[in-house]
């Protein structure tokens, strides 16, 4: 059985990516590889052992073209209304609170955000099947 370990993406400025993630969901760095082209920073905290890792292609300095086929991340939290709000504090530019409910049933409350890289990221909050 596979068990899945990080999701990789690209980022243009390591210290700006670190410190969104930090500030947004407590992402600390878990490892760093430096190699002569790219960099890879491994990220998590202690709530799971999924890890994010970004790569850093040394010498770029174009913003990454996200394209068609990348939808998002995805994170549970236990107070979605009060981590919209320190969001929010934090001038991460949360976008609404939504509440999915298709034929009146409620299937799940979230947001969204943007990293500063333009990914988004699904912030939901914990219950059914969103654990």
């Amino acid at each position: 059985m596979a068990k899945a370990i990080h999701s990789m993406i690209r980022v243009l400025n390591e210290a700006r990516s670190l410190t969104f993630y930090e500030k947004a969901f407590g992402l600390g760095v878990k490892d760093r590889l430096d190699f002569p082209e790219f960099t890879l920073v491994y990220l998590s905290n202690p709530e799971s052992d999924f890890e994010l890792e970004l790569t850093v292609n040394k010498g770029q300095s174009a913003p990454y073209e996200l394209g068609n086929g990348y939808g998002h991340l995805a994170v549970s939290v236990t107070d979605l209304a009060a981590e919209h709000a320190r969001f929010e504090a934090e001038g991460l530019n949360p976008r609404k609170l939504v509440e999915f409910a298709p034929a009146g049933e409620l299937v799940a409350r979230f947001f969204f955000v943007a990293d500063p890289d333009g990914y988004q990221i699904e912030v939901l909050e914990r219950g059914g099947r969103f654990k």
